[in-house]
């Protein structure tokens, strides 16, 4: 279009308008040549890198929750051996008789260990021609066990234990007696055996 004074008029472009950002000339392209690419791809990138972002998160809280729930099942699996260990043990101390004493006395060292499992080992053979010769049975029953205190390589655990008794032609005690072990129980590998016994008002 001319002007009033004779020139030509050129109109000005606008990128929008042409709907296209420039870039640099491709080769062999006139020198001043820009390439022309659609607006809407440069509008993509923004919401893409948001959503790229937002997965790695995602995932990364995932990997990170995975874990922790991985952890507390350990630490559970832990405690509930400790405990279990603990309450077998008290059953095998209280439940011996005179007829099979020899494996009642070896399932107690078997779920034994260092300073608890010499001191029994040393005294079982006294105790083992003493219930032999007054024909004792006893059988213990677990009321209750928990756990006091927990690291991750020992815990201590009390338990309450019913214990009946009988001796010879005797009939058994009408009442059981009640008695109360706080047991050390010592992780030794993937397993655990106690270490300690005392009993507690």
């Amino acid at each position: 279009m001319a002007g009033h004074d004779g020139s030509e008029e050129v109109e000005p472009v606008d990128p929008e308008a042409e709907g296209a950002d420039e870039l640099d000339a491709e080769p062999g392209a006139k020198p001043g040549t820009k390439k022309r690419v659609p607006a809407w791809i440069s509008r993509i990138h923004m919401p893409v890198a948001v959503g790229v972002a937002i997965i790695l998160a995602l995932v990364g809280l995932g990997g990170w929750l995975g874990y922790r729930v991985h952890q507390d099942r350990q630490v559970q699996a832990q405690r509930s051996l400790y405990v279990q260990v603990a309450r077998q043990t008290a059953i095998n101390l209280t439940t011996i008789s005179y007829t099979e004493v020899d494996a009642d006395i070896k399932r107690v060292l078997d779920s034994a260990t260092g300073a608890f499992h010499d001191e029994f080992q040393n005294r079982s053979q006294p105790f083992v021609e003493v219930v032999k010769k007054v024909q004792s049975k006893s059988e213990g029953t677990i009321a209750e066990a928990g756990l006091l205190s927990y690291t991750h390589g020992q815990a201590q655990v009390l338990v309450a234990v019913s214990v009946k008794t009988s001796m010879g032609a005797a009939p058994a005690d009408q009442e059981p007696r009640h008695w109360r072990m706080r047991l050390t129980v010592d992780k030794t590998g993937d397993s655990a055996k106690v270490s300690n016994v005392e009993f507690v008002p």
